[in-house]
């Protein structure tokens, strides 16, 4: 059997990982975070980096444990039990069937803020149109437009956070350093989790990495480590980037919320760097649906290809290009949705599915050590029972903490899983079909 060349080391998989959170994404969302929090913005960072590393915490345990592809679907299933399992899966997939979606709306209310003539819906069928074009030609091509792409974006995230801190050292009246961004027009808990709730879609794919196991050196120590390490250190670029900006813009007053940076852009830096705004913005959402259709399609050919979700359509691929291209296909339909959401209903949805999922880890943990019958020091206390207990009660107050537009799409999403899975297994009557997460998927 041909096997993965185990090449990556703890630093190659963290770039991986933080590029996959596209960390670029903090300006894309800040008016809409603005406006929710009342101006907290980092305050809302902060609690979603808390609650995020309780559960990469947890995913860090489960991938020592299970050094496997498939993430908080394999974790549930092997820890709890298969239709537990499947229930995981399906959450997992509506954050990967949506999120293009959700990454596309984004570039394309920037774009439409930068050219108002033009409708918005003309730029979400751009993004659908190029994107589904070079995933169906394959991932040798995607993969060498996705390394320059990134260096673009970070340069751009660098350039606006300097650009932010010279914007204040330039007005006498703004103090660099101040607990105003993290207080907005008065500390409200409320609002700042309901901030965090969607703050969370910036840390979508802290997990992508376990998919690395089969080419990682050591995956049993070097998955764990890079995981806990992703969640840090973009929850530090979040929180850094949050506070800048708010300094810079304290208001939470914008033209267009969904394009806030737009306009803080061209206050810090004048047309020129609006227009190099821009650019990296575009670039890093263009980066960042390119790899999130690709993940979603493959992740839709494995499920069609083991039998979970209709084989003739997602089960096979092109004989010329040898890429999956009916869930391509499916991907880019789904992302119509785009053309009738706003952009926090969309983000919100899809952090429906990323709570779920990364609830139902957290309880995995705990259950796998309740079935464990070597002793229960107070460090294993610590670790496998107070930690994700930590972590999933601040994944399920996020969870109920988003809209209520969100909730209800989400809980539909459970509903149809739900039912699914009874068809599948005949009335719970036999086991799910199993996914084989391998090089080909």
């Amino acid at each position: 059997m041909a096997r993965l060349q185990r090449s990556l080391s703890l630093g190659a998989v963290v770039l991986f990982g933080i590029a996959y959170m596209t960390p670029i994404i903090v300006l894309g969302t800040f008016g809409i975070l603005a406006e929710i929090t009342r101006g907290a913005v980092p305050a809302a960072y902060v609690a979603a980096s808390l609650a995020m590393v309780f559960t990469a915490l947890s995913y860090a345990r489960m991938a020592g444990l299970f050094p496997v592809a498939g993430s908080a679907y394999s974790y549930v299933r092997r820890s709890i039990n298969d239709h537990l399992g499947f229930i995981a899966g399906w959450a997992v997939l509506l954050d990967y069937l949506f999120l293009p979606m959700a990454i596309w709306l984004i570039g394309a209310a920037y774009l439409h803020s930068a050219f108002p003539g033009l409708p918005q819906a003309l730029w979400v069928l751009a993004f659908i149109v190029v994107t589904s074009l070079i995933n169906v030609v394959g991932l040798r091509l995607a993969k060498g437009i996705n390394g320059v792409l990134m260096l673009v974006q970070f340069l751009v995230l660098l350039a606006f956070v300097a650009l932010c801190v010279h914007y204040v050292l330039g007005d006498a009246s703004k103090p660099l350093w101040s607990l105003e961004p993290f207080l907005g027009e008065g500390m409200n808990l409320s609002l700042v989790m309901a901030g965090a709730a969607v703050a969370c879609y910036s840390f979508l794919g802290f997990d992508a990495v376990s998919t690395l196991t089969e080419e990682t050196h050591e995956p049993q120590r070097t998955i764990p480590r890079a995981i806990l390490l992703i969640t840090l250190i973009g929850g530090l670029i979040f929180v850094v980037t949050a506070y800048c900006v708010q300094l810079a813009h304290p208001s939470t007053l914008f033209e267009s919320s969904d394009a806030a940076a737009y306009e803080i852009a061209r206050n810090i830096g004048g047309d020129l760097f609006v227009s190099v705004f821009l650019i990296g913005l575009i670039v890093g959402q263009f980066t960042s649906g390119l790899s999130a259709q690709a993940s979603a399609s493959r992740l839709m050919f494995a499920m069609g290809r083991d039998g979970v979700l209709p084989r003739a359509l997602l089960g096979t691929l092109s004989p010329r290009f040898g890429t999956p291209v009916g869930a391509i296909l499916v991907c880019a339909v789904v992302a119509l949705l785009a053309l009738k959401l706003d952009v926090t209903t969309s983000t919100s949805f899809i952090n429906f599915g990323a709570f779920l999922a990364f609830s139902l880890v957290n309880l995995s943990v705990i259950v796998h050590f309740a079935r464990q019958p070597q002793a229960r020091g107070p460090l294993q206390v610590l670790r496998y029972l107070l930690c994700p207990l930590l972590g999933l009660l601040a994944t399920l107050w996020l969870m109920v903490s988003l809209d209520r537009l969100a909730i209800m799409l989400g809980c539909s999403w459970l509903v149809l899983g739900g039912l699914y899975l009874t068809w599948l297994t005949g009335g719970f009557r036999r086991r799910p079909p199993e996914l084989q997460f391998d090089a080909q998927s």
